[in-house]
């Protein structure tokens, strides 16, 4: 008789394998789809105090002027603004201190490596609940100039105008 948690193999019997997990998202940075080009995205654990994630369930979360930096091999968020939980009291930390993202070396090394010899910078795309499990979507991006910005919204302008004009022939 073993005591403690059970093995993978007996979580599986019971059907909570990891693919199976709920994804409920918190919060969304739809500025940085406008302002870079998205490259490659990895998904990062995010070390919490259990405040914090109290106040993420109650979806209380911005990270719009967020951004990415890795210091000592470690990958740090800023800017992240977790709203104080309001029963939290003392256990409250500051809204917006500096958190740790969880990845692997590996995966910090690639980033690493491209955000020095390209230009790129990381940016988080999005927050969210995986199973229990607060997750932070980041990615690599390049910056957009003025006129790529320009020729995006030409081109969602576009897009909508025929959308329309479809729309509208199909009434009649």
């Amino acid at each position: 008789m073993t005591l403690g948690r059970p093995r993978l193999s007996a979580l599986k019997q019971k059907g909570m394998e990891m693919g199976k997990e709920s994804v409920k998202l918190i919060a969304n940075n739809k500025k940085a789809f406008h302002d870079y080009f998205i490259e490659d995205k990895f998904e990062a654990g995010i070390s919490l105090a259990g405040t914090e994630v109290k106040s993420l369930r109650m979806g209380k979360c911005s990270i719009k002027e967020s951004f990415i930096r890795i210091e000592n091999g470690e990958v740090i968020i800023y800017g992240m603004h977790i709203s104080p939980y309001e029963k939290g009291n003392i256990f409250n930390k500051d809204p917006l201190r500096p958190r740790k993202l969880l990845m692997h070396k590996y995966e910090i090394n690639k980033a690493e490596g491209k955000m020095t010899a390209k230009g790129y910078t990381i940016v988080p795309l999005q927050v969210y609940f995986k199973g229990s499990l607060v997750k932070v979507e980041i990615a690599l991006a390049r910056g957009k100039k003025l006129y790529d910005k320009r020729q995006d919204i030409a081109k969602k302008d576009m897009r909508r105008e025929s959308e329309r004009e479809f729309k509208v022939k199909n009434l009649y």
